[in-house]
């Protein structure tokens, strides 16, 4: 393992939905290009203990200070120094189809072939579900998040646990294979309880049909997936990007 300190800039694409971690409490995978389409995954971010320059949001610009991690040997991470991120700006719209263009793969199996942990699929007839939760599950999840929330040094400020949604959010699609993936995307989520506060919760949840299985695919949407440490063959559905003109960017299937 190589201690060496490194640097690096990229435009944030996944922010994915928050997870206990017996280590390091509540942290969040993110993951990003660099202008030259080399992906970074950022390994461990607590990021609502983030504030000001350091919340940063999807396609954001950030800079940041990194070492190889110890335990996981996927090319793409990188052991994050949380107090060295810095957002630098924010990628225009108009430029987001040539930085994704150099990191879409035909497939997830196209990608895992020549070795990526991570990748931009566009998906072939996707499909958005939900499927509500079990009691025994939401209460398993908000024990979880609470004991997160406890588990922190006293220079941290003390988080509220969060609450999971009520509701398994997934997605079925087709690229090579066909897939059904629930979806970790932070951004669905919030979706779902910031709309919920506007409205009935059938009708938030109907707007969410209406959004993924309607208004996104036809305007362009893409998926970032990637894969896990420990189960390298097993590839989770990470961020949902609205993108339009999909037509023009020259995809490489």
């Amino acid at each position: 393992m190589s201690a060496k300190l490194q640097k690096s800039r990229i435009t944030i694409l996944v922010k994915a939905l928050p997870q206990p971690s017996c280590t390091y409490g509540e942290t969040v995978c993110c993951a990003g290009v660099t202008a030259d389409g080399s992906w970074k995954r950022l390994y461990p971010v607590r990021f609502r203990h983030l504030s000001g320059e350091s919340s940063f949001k999807r396609w954001d610009w950030v800079n940041f200070s990194y070492r190889k991690p110890t335990s996981d040997k996927r090319a793409e991470s990188c052991h994050v120094f949380e107090d060295s991120i810095q957002i630098d700006g924010r990628l225009r719209r108009e430029d987001r189809g040539s930085l994704l263009r150099q990191v879409i793969q035909p497939s997830i199996t196209a990608a895992a072939e020549s070795g990526h942990s991570l990748a931009i699929v566009e998906p072939r007839n996707p499909y958005f579900f939900y499927k509500r939760k079990s009691p025994t599950e939401i209460k398993n999840e908000k024990a979880a998040y609470l004991k997160a929330a406890r588990q922190q040094s006293f220079l941290d400020k003390e988080l509220e646990a969060l609450s999971p949604a009520p509701y398994k959010f997934s997605f079925r699609f087709e690229d090579d294979k066909k897939h059904t993936f629930s979806c970790g995307d932070w951004e669905v989520h919030a979706m779902f309880y910031n709309e919920r506060r506007r409205k009935r919760e059938t009708d938030a949840l109907r707007w969410m049909e209406e959004t993924f299985n309607g208004r996104y695919p036809k305007a362009g949407m893409l998926f970032a997936v990637g894969n896990q440490a420990k189960r390298p063959q097993t590839w989770q559905l990470l961020g949902i990007l609205r993108v339009e003109g999909l037509d023009q960017l020259g995809l490489p299937f």
